[in-house]
């Protein structure tokens, strides 16, 4: 069981990614989730099931509708394999224990939430305020500090908060989103204060790394211009944290 664990955690971590993707969708198209089923959005065709296997039906028809040759976007088979990748390396990372079902949820929200902020520049109430409440009570079932935990609540989102509040006055924009300040309260949560500046460090190097290869594709009038959401960012960092925090201490440390 031991062996196998990751293996299966791998497939039920893609089928969640499929159940991701229709929650993106849905939720940017302002449809049901419930209703109606599986569906092509060009041309309303009903997915059967072999064409609604995660990622495999996405290579098998070659990224496109098989009624009407619509083009699939790439968001479905990206949040399929980054699902699955994530719910293995979990299983690897902390087996069969409260942890990984925890840090499952937590990820679920991570790759809905980064999607819909990459798409719209903006991060719902609907899946900050759930997070929020999952990092406040999540010692109940990992063995970490309810202080170290509430800390980081209120550290990560005062930080984001007087950042976002200073930008706006020195610059008479909005730099952050305050969607992204309500992130902060479930991942500094999750994260602890002890891993908070690592969170913080690791989400800035990945958004500056995007940023310049944004910059490098774009015009050079409008290089500088480019704006990206921080809050993929700010999830992807506290998911590294949360499965090799000490790993990547030691390893910028050395």
């Amino acid at each position: 069981m031991e062996a196998a664990f990751p293996w299966v955690a791998l497939i039920f971590g893609l089928c969640l990614g499929s159940f991701y993707t229709v929650c993106v969708h849905r939720y940017l198209s302002g449809g049901s989730l419930l209703w109606p089923g599986s569906h092509c959005p060009a041309c309303g065709h009903r997915l059967r099931p072999w064409e609604n296997i995660p990622l495999f039906s996405f290579l098998i028809q070659r990224g496109r509708c098989r009624a009407c040759a619509a083009p699939i976007p790439w968001r479905y088979p990206i949040l399929e394999a980054l699902s699955g990748a994530a719910a293995m390396i979990l299983a690897l990372r902390f087996g069969l224990s409260p942890a990984f079902f925890v840090y499952l949820v937590a990820t679920g929200i991570f790759l809905v939430a980064g999607a819909i902020d990459w798409e719209t520049y903006l991060l719902p109430d609907v899946f900050t305020y759930p997070l929020a409440a999952l990092g406040l009570i999540h010692p109940l079932w990992v063995p970490v500090s309810w202080m170290d935990t509430l800390l980081g609540a209120v550290l990560g989102a005062g930080l984001l908060w007087a950042v976002r509040e200073g930008y706006a006055r020195l610059r008479h924009v909005e730099g952050l989103g305050l969607g992204d300040v309500k992130l902060m309260i479930g991942l500094g949560a999750l994260t602890g204060a002890t891993q908070l500046p690592l969170t913080i460090l690791c989400a800035s190097l990945l958004a500056l790394a995007t940023f310049a290869l944004c910059i490098a594709r774009t015009p050079r009038s409008q290089g500088l211009a480019t704006a990206i959401p921080f809050g993929p960012f700010l999830c992807a960092g506290a998911w590294l944290v949360l499965v090799a925090g000490e790993w990547v201490s030691s390893w910028g440390l050395g």
